[in-house]
């Protein structure tokens, strides 16, 4: 529409501007007007030139004004073309690049493909290496507990060697005691030993002198056998009663032990002893496991088997021991164990796990019985 406007506008333009421009010229010819020193006709045809000049150039100008298409044209034209010859040439280019890159596709596609039908063998290996793996890591685990228990094992059995060691020293220094009399009380005994619970703190001096006295007459009977029990011969420090006095007013429970400090001969007249005091605790109860072991397939002599029986009771009395226990040694069954073991060494093979348990409700005072049995 707008071109249509402005070629309509051009002719009116254009005729108004001729009809002016020959006007002007009729009317500078009749006049006879001379321009720059010409002649009246010469000077009409130079204003009639002129005239049409102007007519050119105001169309030209009207043309510019309104048409942005034609400014481009006119002024641009070379860079666009210029532009164009390029963007065909980046067009070439890009077309060439995109056929490369759908090659470089396909050929990329062609290479997955390839990888994938690789890959599902090795994705199908990786799931049977990792199925071994975690069968591998459960039999490890396995190893691992089987290693735990076994250190626990030893701990006891070091733990049995050091006491050993400990009664071999005592047991030498007996013999040299020996070698010289009788001994009546070793080092060590328990001469007296009572569970108490004051209700008052004032009933400590009474308790603890009822204990003294009855292990003075324990010791009385063992040292002097036969003779009445008229005059004290435990000797316990006084620190050592000040200090046990102290600690049963305190409330709880406790376990007040009368100990002997040293080997004592047949017929002597002086016993030292020493006061010792523990926590009541409650060491075993009914039906609980204190400790296990296992045996393995190969173990099915009678050497081996009742190894492993002693290192299962060894565990026991250490762990009780550990727990607080006063107890020197363990209340079972020998005809039950002796079965057990016998059933031990007629197996078939595979592994046996065994475990102590308790029978009774044990407090730290009270002797602990057990029973042997296969593990469930």
């Amino acid at each position: 529409m707008t071109g249509w406007f402005l070629l309509l506008a051009l002719l009116v333009l254009g005729g108004v501007l001729s009809t002016l421009g020959d006007r002007l010229g009729s009317r500078v010819g009749k006049a006879r007007l001379s321009l720059l020193g010409l002649r009246p006709k010469r000077t009409a045809v130079v204003i009639t030139v002129l005239t049409g000049s102007l007519i050119s150039a105001l169309s030209l100008g009207l043309l510019l004004l309104v048409s942005r298409q034609l400014r481009v044209g006119l002024f641009e034209l070379n860079a666009l073309e210029a532009k164009l010859r390029s963007s065909r040439a980046d067009l070439k280019t890009s077309k060439s690049a995109q056929e490369q890159a759908s090659k470089e596709l396909t050929t990329a596609q062609e290479r997955a493909a390839e990888l994938r039908r690789t890959l599902k063998p090795l994705q199908e290996q990786t799931r049977s290496l990792e199925a071994e793996r975690q069968r591998l890591s459960q039999d490890v685990d396995a190893k691992d507990i089987e290693i735990q228990r076994t250190e626990q094992e030893l701990s006891a059995v070091r733990t049995q060697i050091r006491d050993g060691e400990k009664e071999l020293n005592q047991l030498e220094d007996t013999l040299l005691a020996l070698r010289r009399g009788n001994v009546a009380i070793s080092s060590g005994q328990p001469l007296a030993t009572v569970t108490l619970k004051l209700e008052r703190p004032d009933q400590a001096k009474t308790v603890i002198d009822q204990l003294l006295r009855d292990a003075n007459l324990q010791a009385y009977q063992q040292v002097l056998p036969g003779q009445p029990a008229k005059r004290q011969i435990l000797l316990v420090p006084r620190p050592d009663i000040k200090r046990l006095e102290q600690t049963i007013r305190k409330p709880g429970t406790w376990v007040v032990n009368i100990r002997s400090a040293a080997n004592v001969l047949l017929g002597e007249t002086v016993v030292y002893a020493f006061p010792e005091v523990l926590p009541n605790v409650t060491v075993t109860r009914e039906g609980e496991v204190l400790a296990r072991t296992t045996l393995a397939s190969n173990e099915r002599d009678p050497e081996a088997v009742r190894n492993r029986l002693n290192l299962l009771l060894a565990s026991t009395l250490a762990e009780v021991q550990r727990r607080g226990s006063l107890s020197k040694g363990l209340q079972f069954d020998g005809n039950a164990i002796n079965a057990l073991g016998q059933e031990l060494i007629d197996r078939n093979g595979g592994l046996a796990g065994l475990e102590a348990v308790a029978l009774r409700r044990s407090e730290t005072a009270d002797p602990i019985a057990i029973q042997l049995r296969l593990s469930r």
